[in-house]
């Protein structure tokens, strides 16, 4: 730790350089720059320096390292784990770096790293051009990039990790790189999976897709039915073509116009089917669930941005998940999910879900540290409430899920539907073949293990 008067004089030169702002306690405006989407995260950094543009970015770098202070990045703010944040920690803040760059010709977009979903799917959707996004849009790009990235296109299209084409990184020792196929393969490798633990993603480059049309058709079912509806979801994904996706989400009804008044505030077993394509085919599909009794059906021609918002919840809620991937759906798994359901805390935010996998993740590039690709379904028992009252219920719900679930677990996770569950969580996230390979790529780019409040790859 540096002394104070070298940290006064380094702090005053920062808020002098930076083209952006700077934030230490004490400063007007620093609460709510220390405010993420997850209200259980309460750190205090030392320094918070909201960028303007990479030259910011360098400079913050170099501003932590003088004064040897750990570096957490924020991007979208969303991780359910706080990585944005760190105690005593320089925070580079990326949100005003949100240019979104598409070339349609080479199906490619650059988005700088402080860019959202919601950012990525409104500049490319006037193109009928997409890539794998997230199933919010307040979600960073970058850290959902390279944790791996699920989304409601990934069957159709990959994981997110799979269309990274190129990224732009400010390392620890503030050096900017670039790593691609051709430039650092290594680099690039770890890049997939690996997160932000070897530098600071400045833009990314991605691989666009034609989605000309996207549909979705949203059921609500009473619990009783909800065994039934699961199973038939199950049928119509496996036995459906690649571009079909969707979720069971055990969810609290919504005060919303399109459900009846009676059922507003009480459990629902809700299904989403997704389909890129022909309304014509969606509605095909979708069948033999339309066929089950039902309270609630939105079904049609939908534009991809706006699904993308259907399921958001407002920053504030306090927030705890997990996640269990799943060798197998047999009828019995089907049963014991749908209990749990039945026990959803009610009324939260909170949300059950079964998500689907296969098609394209499975096909997908397997040298990658994403050990989760080949499971091909996943439960992420999603806690969201408001009162921490009810802190206790929740957590203890989402525990409740994996330990139930486990059973017919593949063992392996997806990183960004996790808060902070230990090593050995990590190791599952990255693959325990990979975990030597990527700790030797951190040893080269941040052999101090200055960006460490994230899901962490010691140094070796």
């Amino acid at each position: 730790m540096a002394p104070p008067s070298k940290a006064r004089t380094a702090l005053a030169a920062l808020r002098e350089e930076l083209a952006g702002e700077v934030f230490a306690p004490g400063d007007g405006g620093y609460d709510d720059a220390r405010t993420v989407f997850n209200s259980m995260i309460d750190r205090r950094p030392a320094v918070i320096a909201q960028c303007a543009n990479v030259t910011d970015v360098v400079r913050a770098v170099r501003f932590a390292r003088d004064l040897d202070l750990p570096v957490a990045v924020r991007g979208g703010g969303h991780s359910v784990a706080g990585a944005a944040l760190g105690d005593g920690a320089v925070v580079v803040d990326l949100r005003r770096l949100r240019k979104v760059s598409v070339d349609p010709a080479a199906e490619a977009v650059r988005v700088e790293g402080g860019a959202t979903i919601g950012d990525l799917d409104r500049a490319t959707q006037p193109y009928g051009l997409a890539t794998t996004g997230g199933r919010v849009s307040t979600t960073g790009v970058g850290g959902f990039v390279l944790g791996g990235g699920t989304g409601w296109l990934d069957r159709a299209f990959g994981l997110a990790v799979d269309n990274l084409i190129g990224v732009e990184l400010v390392t620890a020792d503030a050096e900017r790189v670039r790593a691609s196929a051709d430039d650092d393969p290594e680099l690039f490798w770890a890049l997939h999976g690996g997160g932000g633990n070897f530098g600071i993603a400045t833009a990314l480059t991605l691989e666009l897709h034609e989605l000309p049309v996207f549909c979705a058709a949203l059921l609500m079912y009473r619990p009783r039915f909800g065994p039934e509806a699961v199973r038939t979801f199950r049928e119509v994904v496996l036995g459906g073509p690649d571009e079909v996706s969707g979720t069971v989400l055990y969810v609290t009804g919504p005060p919303e116009a399109f459900v009846p008044p009676e059922l507003a505030g009480r459990l629902l077993c809700g299904l989403l089917l997704t389909y890129a394509g022909a309304e014509e085919d969606l509605r095909t599909l979708a069948a033999p669930l339309l066929a089950l009794p039902h309270e609630v059906e939105v079904a049609g021609v939908m534009p991809y941005a706006d699904v993308q918002r259907m399921f958001e919840q407002p920053a504030g809620l306090r927030n705890h998940w997990s996640a269990e991937y799943l060798g197998d759906l047999p009828d019995e798994a089907v049963d014991v999910f749908c209990a749990l359901g039945d026990r959803m805390p009610v009324p939260t935010g909170t949300r059950h879900t079964l998500l689907p996998q296969g098609g394209a993740i499975a096909a997908g590039p397997h040298e990658y540290p994403v050990p989760y690709r080949d499971a091909p379904w996943a439960v992420h028992p999603f806690g969201i409430w408001a009162d921490p009252a009810d802190d206790e219920r929740c957590v203890a719900w989402v525990r409740e899920v994996r330990a139930a679930m486990r059973p017919w677990s593949t063992g392996d996770v997806y990183l960004n539907f996790i808060g902070d569950e230990g090593p050995e969580r990590v190791r599952a996230g990255l693959g325990e073949g990979n975990t030597l390979r990527l700790a030797k790529v951190k040893r080269r780019y941040d052999p101090d293990n200055v960006f460490r409040f994230n899901h962490n790859i010691k140094p070796l």
